[in-house]
């Protein structure tokens, strides 16, 4: 049975935002310890180059200088790898992949920014003189920068990955009869739609840059890291792996996130060095990233190029599907770097099109670039970009209307639950959402309106997104109850808000479940002493996940609160029922509330504090998602004129934040259609954008003149909330429905195959190929 969850009037404040508003949150660069130090990073300048020396005299003699750690400090330590990756297994068997990372490089640097040296300081301003007096010598060699440049492997960068190969996933198991199959029937196909799409590389840019302080207890010989995170307990298991020590021996503290996005979940290098260094000089060591250390040191993401084939019968109707996904996964292999381009990748597909026959695989290689990471979709906008333009690219074969060549080949809610190649879809009614989206956006009457846009000698066109993802990945989630006295309970979770508001929905939904005041519900997360174990705030999994954790977790509390109030009240179990924030006897008016029956147990010497724990398996948000543009011919500019997007993220926990998030990720799809573009100089392997000199951002006028926005609910059937992820959806859709919307409006296919972002330069020179000039 679905829990009802009362809606959330508009006019109550998140629950985060008083202290936020009133500038009294608590960020990774705000604490100070009792004689905390400044730590500052030495970065190689150069792609790829060995350390022939590390020069630390003169910066030891500087003015408030401590300590300059190297990478003998590190492998003195005893610290292993920062490479942390699931197992991944390639063609014939082989593994992925993952060479070697350390925490201060001392043989050879890989891209760049790559720490080589630690420079701790009493002050930040004395730590950064000195860097500039750590004399490193190098011998520079050639850099591998661009996927191409990769495949060619005419340098190999590691020993273990000839031809520069990370793996070569032929999806979950290598069937060459599944292959043959597709072969033979995307040669026999009457049509078969063939395109080459290219995700450009993309810098996470969060509000607040990453940073840490690393803490070392001699007299218990264990660690503290306060870090930005999206979960402390997966931080830390990678953090203690990274180590060499147990679990227990590390504590990690998360408080604020200024944003994250995916690139906030993994063990960085950083964060052992700052740990070593504390241990060594037994005071608290912090740094927090500059800007432009975040260019060239945070996980970078996408730079994918995708080759895919969707072949179709005489009637459009979809017969088999091939995909080539190539990925340049930069200098190191990250915590789900891999995973992003495989499975993240292959589970989005066939999306919501009946598609009987699918070939997909994987090719991961490496190069002397900042290492590719988890960000916003993470493998899901790579996947329904590349097939929702092989859709629209059928569509021009066929000389059929997009809409109509996507609703013939639409997966009927009657099929539900549905077995694809790949997975099984539990629930979903995809014609209903399309066919509100196209009402939404007045589909019907778009021709009306290119017509009167001609008559302005402007060019209208509109795209259309079908989009499906599966979210949640990592099912189970703990959660914890407590009750420190009066009518005060203590929410604990694991999964980190960067932003989610956590505490507002997880507090919300708690109260309805148990019946009381959410106002008497304080959440507390953030921090790995909490004893919550969990995996990170990624693949829209926090809603479905710990919402289930929470649901079970009140469930164990409330059968053991039950036997203390059946003491309490002198009944039996039996005549025992909650409700409404009471344990009352049936049938009189004997009760007793959940709080006088948690100090109850307290006098008992019992406890209603509970610790339990949820499984939700994956679930699947689609959606529809239209843009219609109008642009300038003679400049090449355009605006977004209306951009419709119609959800399905099952049950909304609450729909003011579920609408936000749609509305932040539509913004961050649009950057990469848009704007943003991560470029490498070829030769060098420098980061030509490395600032937001150079790097566009999505701003206010890139966005939507209009956006219309629908839910349609079909609860998930794998959880007892019914929710589906929410916080990925818009970008998954945004940018394949905004270039389909300007190869709509470009005529005689002039930018139907034109790479992101679709700068205005670009735009006019498709302008001019398509109307002759």
């Amino acid at each position: 049975m679905t829990l009802t969850i009362p809606p959330r009037s508009n006019s109550e404040p998140r629950v985060e935002d008083d202290a936020l508003v009133r500038g009294a949150g608590q960020f990774v660069d705000d604490p100070r310890l009792p004689g905390q130090a400044a730590g500052v990073f030495v970065r190689s300048p150069y792609a790829h180059a060995r350390v022939l020396s590390v020069g630390t005299e003169a910066a030891l003699k500087a003015k408030g200088v401590i300590a300059v750690l190297t990478a003998a400090d590190i492998k003195a330590a005893g610290i292993g790898s920062i490479s942390r990756h699931g197992p991944l297994t390639g063609r014939g068997g082989a593994p992925l992949a993952m060479p070697f990372r350390p925490a201060l490089v001392g043989d050879k640097v890989m891209h760049v920014g790559d720490p080589v040296a630690l420079v701790v300081a009493e002050s930040l301003a004395e730590a950064l003189d000195a860097t500039d007096l750590v004399d490193v010598e190098y011998e520079e060699l050639l850099p591998v920068v661009s996927l191409d440049q990769a495949m060619k492997a005419d340098t190999v960068l590691y020993a273990e990955a000839p031809g520069n190969l990370a793996i070569d996933w032929p999806g979950m198991k290598e069937d060459k009869d599944n292959e043959k199959a597709v072969d033979d029937t995307i040669a026999k196909a009457a049509h078969v739609a063939r395109i080459t799409v290219t995700n450009q590389r993309m810098v996470v840019a969060s509000m607040e840059t990453r940073g840490a302080t690393g803490v070392y207890d001699a007299k218990t010989d264990s660690y503290t890291l306060h870090s930005c995170s999206q979960g402390t307990d997966p931080l830390r298991r990678m953090t203690a792996s990274v180590l060499g020590v147990p679990d227990d021996k590390l504590r990690v503290i998360t408080q604020d996130v200024g944003g994250a996005f995916g690139v906030k979940t993994s063990v960085y290098p950083e964060y052992i060095a700052l740990l070593v260094a504390a241990k060594k000089l037994g005071r608290p060591v912090h740094w927090m990233a500059t800007r432009s250390e975040s260019f060239v040191t945070d996980n970078q993401a996408r730079d994918a190029i995708t080759h895919v084939e969707l072949a179709c019968d005489a009637k459009g109707k979809f017969i088999a599907l091939r995909a080539r996904h190539l990925c340049n996964q930069g200098a190191y292999i990250t915590s789900a770097g891999a995973q992003i381009n495989t499975l993240s990748f292959w589970q989005c597909l066939p999306a919501m099109y009946a598609i009987p026959k699918m070939d997909v695989s994987a090719a991961c290689y490496f190069s002397n670039t900042v290492p590719i990471g988890p960000y916003r979709g993470a493998g899901r906008p790579e996947a329904n970009y590349a097939l929702e333009r092989a859709v629209e690219e059928a569509a021009r074969l066929l000389k059929m209307d997009p809409a109509k060549l996507r609703k013939k080949n639409l997966i009927p809610p009657s099929a539900m639950p549905y077995k694809t190649p790949i997975q099984t879809y539990d629930s979903g009614d995809f014609p209903a959402v399309v066919d509100k989206a196209l009402k939404l956006a007045d589909y019907e009457n778009f021709s009306k309106r290119k017509r009167e846009a001609a008559r302005r000698k402007k060019l209208r066109g509109i795209g259309i997104s079908c989009m499906l993802e599966h979210a949640g990945a990592l099912p189970t989630e703990q959660a914890s109850v407590s009750f420190p006295g009066g009518d005060k309970l203590v929410l604990g979770l694991n999964v980190q808000s960067t932003g989610q508001s956590h505490a507002t929905v997880f507090g919300h939904l708690l109260a309805a479940k148990l019946g009381i005041d959410a106002s008497t519900i304080e959440h507390r997360h953030g921090d790995s002493d909490l004893g919550i174990a969990g995996f990170a705030s990624v693949g829209s999994r926090s809603a479905m996940c710990a919402g289930t954790a929470i649901l079970v977790t009140a469930d164990t509390m409330l059968a053991k609160a039950k036997k203390i109030a059946a003491s309490a009240l002198e009944a039996s179990e039996d005549d025992i029922q909650y409700r409404d924030g009471h344990f009352e006897v049936v049938g009189t008016d004997r009760r007793i509330t959940l709080f006088e029956t948690a100090e109850r147990a307290k006098v008992m010497g019992e406890s209603l504090d509970t610790k339990d724990q949820g499984h939700a398996p994956t679930t699947y948000p689609n959606g529809c998602h239209i843009a219609e543009v109008e642009i300038d011919p003679d400049t090449g500019h355009f605006d977004i004129i209306t951009y419709t997007a119609v959800d399905d993220s099952g049950n909304p926990l609450d729909k003011t934040i579920a609408s936000g998030q749609v509305q932040g990720a539509i913004a961050q799809g649009l950057g990469q259609a848009l704007v943003e573009n991560a470029v490498y100089d070829e030769d060098s392997g420098q980061l030509v954008s490395g600032s937001f000199m150079d790097y566009g951002m999505p701003r206010a006028h890139d966005m939507p003149v209009e956006l219309r926005e629908a839910m349609h609910v079909v609860p998930a059937t794998t959880n007892p909330l019914g929710v589906k992820g929410v916080g990925e959806s818009g970008t998954t859709a945004a940018i394949a429905a905004v270039m389909n919307a300007i190869s709509n409006a470009i005529p005689n296919g002039a930018a139907d195959y034109m790479d992101m972002p679709a700068t205005p330069a670009k735009v006019w020179a498709a302008c001019q190929r398509g109307m002759g000039k």
